[in-house]
């Protein structure tokens, strides 16, 4: 899988994007139901998460595991687990923690998909115009729930589907900085916007 690997910045140790999301969106007109139509140019990764993410394509998560540990994780120091972001909205299939299941697989660690929560908001955070609203919507939603039974210190890695302003990233990455199990946190996202 073709990337276009982005660095990121924040209160983790390391962190990388693979790719963009959209390379092109053009507006076509409304349907009969009044409903915008687009045309939209993704990226092989940006594609990927769509299929995953909006179209139920389980067949997706290998691969962008693949591209993650392939490009992702050599930059990065020994991995002991992975923590998938909390979904935003409930989905029959959840693409962050089917990619994060892969992933674990391929590097046989474990993933623990129930070490963060997340509260639901009352507003998209697509919605909110400014990272310091999103900011303010997102304090508080995250919670820790000590799932991990061993004693010690490890690397974490803490995967996303979409990194945007980057509020969603920070907010969690603050609370899992403060577990007494990780060591050092890093991050990844598939695309950015």
């Amino acid at each position: 899988m073709k990337v276009s690997l982005r660095q990121i910045d924040g209160p983790w140790t390391t962190g990388f994007v693979l790719d963009k999301h959209m390379l092109r969106s053009v507006y076509l007109g409304d349907d009969a139901d009044g409903h915008p139509q687009f045309e939209n140019t993704r990226t092989e990764v940006g594609e990927a998460v769509f299929r995953l993410k909006y179209r139920e394509d389980k067949l997706q998560a290998e691969p962008l595991a693949r591209a993650l540990r392939t490009h992702i994780v050599p930059r990065l120091g020994p991995l002991g687990f992975i923590v998938p972001m909390p979904a935003s909205r409930l989905r029959a299939v959840q693409p962050v923690s089917l990619v994060a299941r892969e992933l674990a697989l391929q590097l046989r660690v474990p993933v623990f998909e129930r070490l963060l929560l997340k509260t639901p908001l009352t507003r998209a955070l697509k919605d909110l115009p400014s990272r310091e609203e999103k900011m303010l919507a997102l304090a508080g939603s995250f919670s820790l729930h000590d799932e991990i039974r061993n004693q010690g210190l490890w690397n974490a890695l803490l995967i996303d589907d979409l990194y945007d302003s980057g509020a969603t990233m920070e907010t969690a990455s603050l609370l899992l900085r403060k577990y007494r199990k990780i060591n050092h946190l890093y991050v990844a996202a598939l695309t950015w916007k």
